[in-house]
């Protein structure tokens, strides 16, 4: 391959330098302070128009959806946003209209549920402007920068129309000659992460898959962890193996119950699907989607609102029991 002949055409949302991001990293205080605040004045403090925003989990699955009404309520617009495993989160900041400019990997789609008419007219509406990875680029992107370098190589997307419209580079190995695409750092500036626990510093604590969640963290300016419960400092000294964010990367902690809802929590709840399909259901008319936003979103002070208009406790009981049987099920085929 003729690497003079590859290049890319897409637009960098974000600075991959790392000695711009460690000034930023300097200021931030290391203090073991009490973080704890509510979720809509983390919101309020710590995501301003025009920010560039990251949201953690995977698909549906601990993502901080209570997080991502917040920021549609509080009317947030002009972000950057990485669309990395982005499912019915980038469904809700479509239906505000909250960015303008998207890293794209998995976006539009609610996997097996089907496409998001909202957000796939918004995304042809061309107001927002694109650059195209995979998967693994996103994620590599944010190890680069959780490392404090300003690229990773690797051999993902070459010849491929999705290296064409990215914003990667191609390079030929100085040791072995070999065509190697470079992945340019990525640091959000804000994030925000739902966790199975946090203490009131940040320390943080996450069952199951991280995903890419742990250099997020390292990666992003800013960040907000949202909870499910809060455990003492002390739980979390006496077993500090399983703290997979520490509290230094934190700006701040909330208390959210349920906070991924409608999506699951591994070993808390499974997915609302019924809900879920009325989201992508509602939206054929115009009209009752915005009744529908009204309802959930902009009328609800708090999350825990928005999960009494859906089903309340009765519907989480039904959930936290179809979670449970199901890891019953995988630990008994394991044996």
């Amino acid at each position: 391959m003729n690497t003079a002949k590859q290049q890319s055409l897409g637009p960098l949302f974000t600075s991959p330098d790392p000695d711009e991001a460690r000034a930023y990293f300097r200021t931030k205080s290391r203090a073991k302070a009490n973080k704890l605040m509510s979720l809509k004045e983390a919101v309020e403090r710590f995501i301003h128009d025009g920010d560039y925003l990251s949201i953690g989990g995977f698909g549906t699955t601990r993502t901080p959806l209570a997080a991502c009404h917040e920021i549609v309520r509080q009317g947030l617009k002009n972000m950057g946003f990485a669309g990395h495993t982005s499912t019915h989160d980038f469904q809700i900041l479509a239906a505000g209209e909250v960015f303008d400019r998207v890293d794209i990997a998995y976006v539009i789609g609610l996997e097996a549920r089907g496409m998001s008419p909202c957000a796939r007219a918004y995304m042809e509406s061309g107001r927002v402007r694109i650059c195209e990875w995979s998967n693994f680029s996103l994620a590599a992107r944010l190890k680069a920068a959780a490392m404090g370098i300003p690229f990773l190589p690797t051999r993902n997307m070459l010849g491929t129309d999705t290296f064409r419209y990215s914003a990667a580079k191609v390079m030929t190995c100085p040791f072995t000659d070999k065509t190697m695409m470079l992945q340019p750092a990525l640091y959000p500036d804000v994030a925000v992460i739902h966790v199975h626990e946090a203490d009131v510093h940040g320390n943080c604590r996450i069952k199951g898959s991280v995903i890419s969640d742990d250099d997020l963290a390292c990666a992003s300016k800013k960040l907000i962890i949202t909870t499910e419960r809060l455990i003492t400092n002390d739980e979390i000294r006496n077993d500090p193996d399983r703290t997979v964010i520490p509290y230094y990367l934190v700006d701040a902690v909330c208390e959210v119950p349920l906070g991924a809802y409608p999506g699951s929590m591994p070993y808390e709840y499974f997915s609302d699907e019924v809900h879920l399909k009325e989201w992508l259901t509602v939206q054929s008319e115009q009209d009752n989607f915005a009744a529908f936003l009204k309802r959930n979103i902009y009328e609800c002070p708090d999350h825990k609102t928005y999960i009494e208009r859906n089903g309340g406790i009765p519907k989480i009981k039904e959930l936290r029991a179809k979670e449970l049987l199901l890891h019953k099920e995988a630990i008994n085929a394991k044996l």
